[in-house]
């Protein structure tokens, strides 16, 4: 009896994204965020930093070192160094007991194959799970939301993450219509790298144009934007230079111990959500984002490397297709939605969550094109994993929405 509780208390849920991977320990919460990134020797193939360090290392690399991001579209792309990322995270939390063999609840987006399951599950039984069950992450990041899934009434979520969009109306514990693209922070990303490199035939690298979705990119016309959640955006980091329209086109400071009081990078907040603000006329005119940021890159033509300045109407309009098959999804999900469920969805609103809910107005043109209220989640970035953790604290009442094939001992080991 006691055995059986040490191992429980183990158990452990897991957030497997193309971006990001969490892990959530049963009775301590979320106890790892790391990049689902892995340095590999080209030499020997052995694995030189997996997590933080490694993603460090992307487009910085010599000859024999290369970074591979082992999941590509919420899916694995290369199972052997997959196995190995799964076996250094899960290693990590439960330290190096021998008999440390956790049961895993993974996540895994709603569109994948049978056989991209059963790689999934190879995979974290291979890393050292006794048993692993799948849980789909519009599921996951529905009870990490907080809504309703056991009633009956229709919940819809828009799960944004770095490989996928995963849409669905979940009631009853059960999804009743869902629809997963493989459109989603990845494909903004490159959308930029493409627009930088037709316009400006300038190179850049996939962390620079990131920084520049995160510091100025957008799915609506520039304008007063509060952060989601009262959570203000990142800092930028050393290829971005943030400059604000709000301050005569002052360069600010990005010094990494700055509060956003102090560099302020991205504008401060909306009038209302910050004290003392009120109602003034003024001061709302200034409460605006940068509009602008300084780029470094490599000259195609020149093969120099080169500074250049972008605009947020730039990569607004490098962001439209991405955001566009978004709104697309969401659409033909709500077209496969039963009157009843739709209803619901009308009083109760859609809710965002994953990482690409953090873009700056997705909420609201979803709700201009859809004529819907939509409500960005309190920690959209976790809402995944803490959903997998309900799952792992709770486990015999939410076992229903479970995958109802665990892999056993004598599984992992085919």
């Amino acid at each position: 009896m006691a055995q059986n509780k040490t191992f429980t208390g183990r158990d452990i849920g897991i957030d497997l994204g193309t971006a990001n991977t969490l892990v959530y320990v049963r009775g301590r919460g979320i106890v790892l965020n790391e990049p689902s990134v892995v340095a590999v020797s080209t030499t020997d193939g052995s694995v030189l930093a997996v997590g933080s360090e490694a993603k460090e290392t992307i487009g910085r690399t010599p000859s024999n070192i290369v970074a591979v991001r082992p999941l590509r579209d919420g899916v694995i792309a290369d199972f052997e160094i997959a196995e190995r990322m799964l076996r250094h995270f899960i290693k990590k939390v439960t330290g190096n007991r021998r008999l440390a063999r956790p049961r895993v609840v993974v996540c895994v987006p709603s569109g994948i194959t049978g056989v991209e399951r059963r790689a999934v599950m190879e995979a974290a039984s291979q890393a050292g799970a006794r048993q692993v069950h799948l849980i789909e992450e519009p599921m996951a990041a529905a009870i990490g939301a907080g809504l309703p899934v056991s009633e009956p009434t229709g919940c819809m979520v828009v799960d944004v993450g770095g490989g996928t969009t995963e849409v669905a109306v979940v009631s009853l514990g059960g999804m009743v219509t869902a629809r997963s693209v493989r459109m989603a922070g990845d494909a903004m990303d490159a959308a930029i790298t493409a627009h930088v490199k037709k316009r400006y035939a300038l190179a850049i690298g996939e962390r620079t144009a990131e920084e520049i979705k995160v510091s100025i990119g957008s799915a609506v016309p520039v304008g007063a934007w509060s952060a989601p959640g009262g959570t203000p955006a990142r800092l930028s980091e050393r290829n971005v230079e943030v400059v604000s329209a709000a301050r005569g086109g002052e360069s600010l400071s990005l010094d990494k111990g700055d509060t956003p009081d102090q560099a302020d990078p991205f504008g401060v907040l909306a009038t209302g959500d910050r004290p003392g603000t009120g109602d003034d006329p003024e001061r709302t005119q200034t409460l605006l984002p940068p509009d602008r940021c300084t780029i470094r890159g490599r000259d195609q033509v020149t093969g120099l490397p080169k500074v250049l300045e972008l605009t947020a109407d730039e990569v607004r309009h490098a962001l439209a297709e991405p955001v566009d098959s978004i709104v697309a999804a969401v659409r033909a999900t709500l077209d496969e939605t039963p009157p009843e469920l739709a209803g619901d969805i009308m009083d109760r609103g859609i809710v965002l969550t994953g990482g690409g809910a953090l873009l700056r107005g997705l909420d609201v043109r979803l709700s201009r094109e859809l004529d819907i209220p939509v409500l960005v989640a309190d920690d959209p970035l976790d809402c995944v994993a803490l959903g997998t953790g309900r799952c792992v604290e709770d486990f015999e009442s939410l076992r229903t929405v479970l995958d109802a094939r665990p892999r056993g001992l004598a599984g992992a080991r085919i």
